[in-house]
């Protein structure tokens, strides 16, 4: 078939390597002029690992390792500890901490020179029974069998189908940076969650000499952005415990970034004839599972299954693949939006249960999202992927 997919980010590419080495004829048209390659690191849990393993990537070597999760107080004090290493001898996939652009490097790799068209701006689709096409906002058009929506938060394909206002804002934003930042974590295997009534904070190691750190705070989207954010982050959590003040000493203006975290609620149904959507054009969520992205790798592995099943016409294989991801995706949707990630227990909660009981529950918390309609192998695989960050 021919398809076409709007959006050439972390889920277009993923699609694309799936429908590709499927046998389809597949064009990615981007509205950015060039490969994008800002943002910091994403974390890649077993669930999102074994998707790509099975689309021929494999992380061996990249980025940070996480082994362990350790969730603590501003002062310092241990809440929870969850042990990766444990799921990751068991299933093969460890988790890690990479940066978007080495991503984005890994899936476009082997790709053909010409599959991505830059600067073009989808402005609005269309179908009939028989054909789709895209409309681009240089006057310009293409025609296919199918198109994929994967053009992220501010999707012009979920707009025409659903309409806006679809996707709102959650009620914290994120602060983030990835830097080289010499402090006894950064060269471990270690992930520290420090929460307290400032916000959060988050420590990944991602890869040799180098930190992804956050901090989530209170947000709206009327809020006025500081002048010098860097300075209210200090201002804010500088008399928090080791090592956090020592981050926000070795950072710079430079290095920080914002989003605010939005959502939407999970459709049945994301698209409409032969449109479907992928990733964050589907399932807008809040970052506190740290899923965002290991879920776009599980749409995109699923919407290959379904268009192989050519016995059915192409509507109806892409109605089976929402199908199949909605009961998953709209599990992890809804916790991510009610943040119960990140372990952000009350301190007279946490004293009353055992650390040993905690993490029991933390890891079978993390389990249930991963078990989703993976191929067996794989399914098998991640298992126990998932979990926050």
């Amino acid at each position: 078939m021919d398809v076409i997919v709007i959006g050439a980010g972390v889920g277009g590419l993923a699609a694309a390597r799936r429908l590709l080495a499927d046998g389809h004829r597949v064009r990615v048209f981007e509205r950015a002029p060039a490969r994008r390659t800002g943002g910091a690191a994403l974390t890649i849990f077993g669930n999102g690992a074994a998707v790509l393993s099975d689309l021929g990537i494999s992380l061996d070597g990249i980025g940070g390792r996480i082994d362990r999760i350790d969730a603590r107080t501003d002062g310092g004090r241990l809440r929870t500890t969850m042990d990766l290493a444990h799921t990751a001898e068991t299933y093969g996939f460890p988790t890690r901490s990479i940066s978007r652009r080495q991503i984005v490097d890994l899936l476009s790799d082997g790709l053909p020179d010409d599959l991505i068209r830059h600067g073009m701006a989808c402005t609005r689709v269309e179908h009939d029974a028989d054909r789709v096409t895209a409309h681009f906002e240089d006057g310009t058009s293409v025609t296919g069998d199918l198109l994929v929506g994967a053009d992220g938060i501010h999707s012009a394909v979920r707009r025409q189908l659903w309409g806006e206002g679809t996707v709102r804002p959650a009620s914290f934003g994120t602060w983030q940076g990835l830097s080289p930042i010499d402090i006894d974590i950064t060269d471990t295997t270690l992930h520290y969650m420090i929460t307290g009534k400032e916000g959060a904070c988050g420590l990944i190691p991602a890869g040799p000499g180098l930190l992804q750190w956050w901090f989530d705070v209170r947000w709206k989207p009327s809020d006025p952005r500081p002048d010098a954010p860097l300075e209210m982050l200090r201002d804010r959590f500088g008399h928090w415990a080791y090592p956090v003040p020592q981050v926000l000493a070795a950072a710079t203006e430079d290095d920080l970034d914002f989003f605010g975290h939005r959502w939407n609620k999970v459709r049945r149904v994301w698209g409409e004839g032969r449109i479907t959507l992928l990733g964050d054009s589907a399932h807008t969520m809040p970052p506190t599972l740290g899923q965002g992205a290991n879920q776009t790798f599980e749409d995109a592995w699923v919407l290959g299954r379904e268009l192989a099943k050519d016995d059915k016409p192409v509507a109806d294989r892409l109605r089976a693949y929402e199908r199949a991801r909605y009961p998953h995706v709209n599990l992890v949707s809804r916790m991510a939006r009610r943040n119960p990630a990140n372990w952000r227990i009350p301190p007279f909660i946490g004293r009353r249960i055992p650390e040993t009981s905690q993490t029991k529950l933390l890891i079978r918390f993390s389990n249930r999202l991963t078990d989703g309609p993976l191929p067996s192998a794989t399914r098998d695989a991640v298992a126990a992927g998932g979990g926050a960050g």
